[in-house]
């Protein structure tokens, strides 16, 4: 296909999933309307699903609501999470000897859905499994199951008729990552097709690799702000319910990933199983970082 040909296909697809969105499920746009009335930020978790095993990853996600997550972002467990760092990757990696696969994880959503209709629930990893279960029969598994959006670190804009084109028509938010690099010449690219909020990366690296000023992340959003009207969530190197909070005065959302994870791994016995305690323990520590959020409102 030519070049000329697949630009062609990314703007029809564009207008058409413009068109879908209408269709999708309106939690994530519901819920960060919801914030904005509150007057104050949101607090995005993260865990990678089947993690340390599907019943307690399972009872994790399902407590995270009530612990004060507002959005539950999911990792599609991956053999080569290169965007993570090593507590991510561990957490894949422990997810996948447990059994989990990618059918699991939407089964896993499905069973969440069971108790909970309205919290907005993000897969995000890479298009390897994506591709390997099929486009078509992953966006209708997903949105059977009521996933709400994707992550998928490793498909750039020009490579959209993939898998966002196609989720947007599917009435699946595509989420898209803006960096510390990513210019004011790249960012309508960018955006261009990104929907639900955008995710900013404020350091550049791996997760975990460390955290940026409130200066630099103030400044980021101001300039993701002149280019959009989504909702901007800012990840990576957030450990405490302080920089939570220091975030969520600034961003739309705060989003904590490798910190829950290590805390998982903390409630590890020596054979890598839960501790009785894993589940409670892991919340009430989500309970701390939703807690500094809360006490961020504006």
């Amino acid at each position: 296909m030519s070049a000329a040909a697949v630009q062609s296909g990314v703007h029809e697809g564009f207008e058409a999933g413009h068109a879908a969105r209408a269709a999708d499920s309106g939690r994530l746009a519901a819920k960060f309307g919801a914030l904005k009335q509150e007057g104050r930020g949101g607090l995005v978790t993260f865990v990678s699903a089947g993690d340390p095993d599907y019943a307690t990853s399972l009872k994790l996600i399902q407590g995270l609501p009530a612990a004060g997550a507002d959005v539950i972002e999911i990792g599609m467990p991956f053999t080569d999470p290169m965007a993570d760092g090593p507590s991510i990757q561990a957490s894949s990696l422990r997810a996948l000897k447990s059994g989990m696969s990618l059918r699991r994880t939407i089964q896993l959503v499905q069973e969440f859905r069971a108790t909970d209709a309205t919290t907005p629930v993000i897969l995000m990893g890479y298009y390897n499994p994506i591709y390997s279960y099929g486009v078509e029969r992953f966006l209708t598994d997903a949105k059977a199951a009521g996933v709400d959006g994707l992550i998928v670190v490793d498909l750039p804009p020009e490579e959209d008729v993939e898998l966002c084109v196609p989720a947007l028509n599917a009435g699946v938010n595509f989420i898209r990552l803006a960096t510390p690099t990513t210019d004011d010449k790249r960012m309508p690219t960018v955006l261009q097709n990104t929907s639900g909020f955008v995710y900013y990366v404020s350091v550049a690296g791996i997760t975990g690799a460390g955290s940026a000023t409130e200066d630099a992340i103030s400044f980021a959003v101001e300039r993701l702000r002149r280019h959009t009207d989504l909702p901007v969530a800012v990840g990576f190197g957030i450990t405490t319910p302080d920089a939570a909070a220091a975030v969520a005065r600034l961003a739309d959302a705060a989003v904590v990933g490798s910190a829950i994870v290590n805390r998982i791994a903390a409630n590890l016995d020596e054979n890598g199983l839960a501790s009785a305690g894993l589940v409670d323990d892991v919340l009430a520590f989500v309970r701390t970082l939703a807690d500094g959020v809360r006490a961020a409102r504006g």
